[in-house]
């Protein structure tokens, strides 16, 4: 309040001009209003139109990249979505092909097991065979060696021979008869 005192009381000491006494021209405070209106004029005229198209437009790109990064996530979701669908349908079909070659493997060693026994039969049956042949041929090879046999014996017993063809007549009969008892 001292101080509201002081100011009235110094306002009467100059006179009543509360300008002068707090040293401002009046006329240079008009001039410089009309100046700083001048400059706010060509300011709104000139400056500012240009100034807030500059921040619109700024603002308008703000907001697209806004958008453009909105997009972008929704984009980079789906995708990871798509990603995540198709590495299970990869594993998936991963998963199937492991199995068919599987069950390819499967049926590749049971069809080489069935040539395998296959072709082992049918050695046992050629062997099996050849045995036979062997055998026959052993038997005839006996059977004549033993002719030859009896009839070298007979030789020696009787003497003499009879005939060839007919020593070998009886002999063969003999044998023969001998062999149909082993079979029986």
């Amino acid at each position: 309040m001292n101080f509201l005192m002081q100011f009235a009381a110094t306002e009467e000491a100059a006179g009543g001009d509360i300008f002068s006494t707090l040293g401002i021209d009046w006329r240079l405070l008009i001039l410089q209003i009309i100046a700083f209106l001048i400059l706010v004029w060509i300011l709104g005229k000139f400056v500012y139109p240009w100034l807030m198209k500059s921040v619109d437009e700024r603002q308008a790109k703000i907001e697209e990249s806004v958008k453009a990064a909105e997009e972008a996530e929704k984009k980079a979701e789906s995708a990871q979505e798509e990603i995540a669908t198709l590495l299970k349908d990869a594993r998936a079909e991963a998963k199937d092909i492991v199995t068919t070659a599987k069950d390819e493997a499967a049926a590749m060693v049971a069809d080489a097991e069935g040539k395998a026994k296959t072709r082992a039969e049918k050695i046992v049956a050629d062997a099996h065979d050849q045995l036979q042949k062997d055998v026959i041929a052993a038997r005839k090879a006996l059977h004549n060696d033993t002719i030859e046999l009896v009839a070298l014996a007979t030789e020696k017993i009787v003497g003499k021979t009879v005939n060839d063809g007919i020593d070998k007549k009886i002999i063969t009969e003999a044998v023969q008869a001998e062999t149909a008892k082993e079979r029986a």
